[in-house]
């Protein structure tokens, strides 16, 4: 019983931070559904609350309060004393102020900073052996650079080779490429590799700050259509494919520490081991949030093993007494059931993983452009790298960072420069 009203008072907390609850109408308090379909009425009978959900009709004979009525509880704390008097304390929403000053010069700075935080990045790639016949290649520092900043502008080919030429101009790249050479390049399956070791290390700067992370993953479609066999109806129909970016991200400022890119059939959890794996050698990771589709007893040992704290919640046909579990899953089960409100505070960190998403995809579109298999893997990294360099802009100026392979003067509250 207690378990259950740690969990409703967790889901009461998150209400009151999402949702406004509204005074007293109709003789007791308007709270939000936290679905965001409709809402619910709750009022007091003998200083007690009562509810019109479902949930609180159900459990509230046994001692269970539900989520609305914590959200109003939490809204506002009532202290009743011996002589009858009622004294109500409001409690305050908890809000978490934007550094619009430092936000606003992020962003007004952001495409040229960008450019020379990707400059920077590209001149530690090796270059790729000529051909000894034929015309020569380009310079695939120039490629990933041109075909990066393609990706950050969202223009198409034609239209983006104007920020190329002012990119000749900076000196930034050492020829204007015809609009074409991205795309060709796009589909070489070399820079697979080269776009995940620019994302890790586009990611270090950031190695003192991030030691709670989150994995997730989320579907990004081309624009391409397979055909299948729809045995019921005997008809030939269109599905659209799509591919999926697995990632570990810092909680604290939505950093991709690795990525992996695979095809729509490849499960969640079968990535877990070698993301976290790449993760934990790069940074100080001590805690990992996820879902419960990464839940099973090797990626529990897995984490065990690396030393890693682990919040991936149970499902509920889990066999509290099943003889072949190891120690560890029953630790981690039992954690899960006997510290509800702990464990979930922890676990709420893994929404940070839906931000995250939504950064990518807002800011660089939800699909791709690329034909082939290769190059939608390159241009979602491509997508990925973008947004690493945004999040590092981002912390150059709020909290006053300066990665490593930046070697140039950026700008600052004054109007002057800060020199590394």
């Amino acid at each position: 019983m207690e378990e259950n009203n740690d969990m409703r008072k967790i889901k009461g907390q998150q209400i009151v931070q999402a949702c406004k609850i509204m005074k007293r109408e109709k003789g007791g308090y308007v709270v939000p559904s936290q679905s965001g379909h409709g809402t619910y009425l709750v009022h007091y009978k003998n200083h007690k609350p009562i509810c019109e959900c479902p949930d609180f009709e159900k459990r509230s004979a046994f001692g269970v309060v539900c989520k609305h009525c914590w959200a109003v509880e939490l809204t506002i704390k009532k202290e009743i004393y011996a002589d009858g008097s009622t004294t109500m304390t409001k409690t305050m929403k908890v809000t978490y102020p934007q550094d619009w000053k430092n936000y606003d010069l992020a962003n007004t700075n952001q495409k040229d900073l960008f450019q020379k935080l990707l400059f920077d990045l590209c001149k530690t790639i090796p270059e790729l052996p000529q051909k000894t016949t034929g015309r020569p290649s380009l310079s695939i520092s120039d490629m990933v650079f041109t075909s990066a900043l393609k990706v950050y502008t969202n223009f198409s080919l034609r239209r983006f080779m104007c920020d190329v030429r002012e990119a000749h101009e900076k000196e930034y790249i050492n020829q204007v490429p015809h609009f074409t050479m991205p795309s060709y390049y796009m589909r070489k399956p070399e820079m697979t590799s080269i776009l995940q070791d620019l994302i890790m290390m586009s990611a270090l700067p950031l190695k003192s700050v991030e030691t709670s992370f989150s994995i997730d993953a989320s579907g990004i479609s081309p624009s391409k259509f397979s055909r299948w066999f729809d045995k019921k109806y005997n008809v030939i129909k269109d599905r659209k494919i799509w591919y999926k970016l697995h990632v570990v991200n810092g909680n604290a400022t939505h950093i991709i520490s690795s990525c992996e890119v695979t095809t729509q059939h490849v499960h969640d959890t079968i990535m877990f081991e070698e993301l976290t794996k790449e993760t934990h050698e790069n940074f100080d990771m001590k805690e990992l949030c996820a879902d419960r589709g990464y839940l099973s007893q090797p990626n529990l040992e897995h984490l065990n093993r690396l030393g890693v704290a682990s919040y991936i919640p149970f499902k509920s046909n889990t066999i509290a007494d099943n003889e072949k579990k190891s120690e560890i899953w029953r630790n981690a089960y039992n954690y899960f059931v006997f510290n509800q409100s702990a464990f979930l505070q922890k676990y709420h960190k893994r929404s940070n993983s839906e931000t995250v998403f939504h950064m990518v995809k807002s800011k660089f579109g939800d699909s791709v452009r690329s034909k082939t298999d290769i190059a939608c893997i390159n241009e979602i990294l491509l997508k990925v790298l973008c947004h690493n360099i945004c999040v590092l802009i981002s912390e150059m100026f709020e909290l006053g960072i300066q990665p490593e392979f930046f070697m140039q003067s950026i700008p600052t509250e004054r109007g002057d420069f800060l020199q590394k």
